[in-house]
């Protein structure tokens, strides 16, 4: 088989609608636009969310508060959930997906310190509150920043 003996699947390739091209077409006369109307003009589309000049709903309903669109979305777990790692493990961000405990680390991790640890572990996630370091270190892990 040669390049220039390939051809397409049959009904693969369909042929344009060529509209307003005669009546023998099926698209002659209004050229599936129907009879008259903004829709009919030419360049006559509307743009999304145009209600016929009545108010449109997104001006229509209350706005309140602010988005900061700058904002860093930290996942946040507590110093109980490390327990679920065996004794001596490096925990990331890729092992805490892995375990099921985060499902995405978005912009960092940050370790709380509600509970209780008992395993020694070195912990490499973006941040630590002051009591979920002491916890770590004090079972004989590290707490490390990246």
């Amino acid at each position: 088989m040669n390049l220039h003996e390939l051809s397409p699947a049959e009904g693969a390739n369909k042929s344009s609608k060529r509209i307003g091209r005669g009546h023998g077409s099926g698209w002659g006369k209004t050229a599936g636009k129907g009879h008259k109307g903004q829709k009919a003009r030419s360049g006559g589309s509307i743009r999304p969310g145009f209600e016929g000049g009545q108010m449109p709903l997104q001006r229509r309903i209350p706005k309140r508060g602010f988005n900061n669109i700058f904002a860093k979305k930290i996942v946040s777990i507590n110093v109980s959930a490390l327990e679920a790692f065996e004794d001596g493990a490096e925990v990331t961000a890729q092992a805490l997906a892995e375990k099921g405990i985060v499902k995405k680390a978005n912009d960092g991790i940050k370790i709380l310190g509600n509970g209780n640890l008992t395993k020694k572990l070195t912990v490499k996630v973006a941040a630590y509150s002051e009591s979920a370091k002491q916890k770590i270190e004090a079972a004989g892990g590290k707490a490390e920043v990246i």
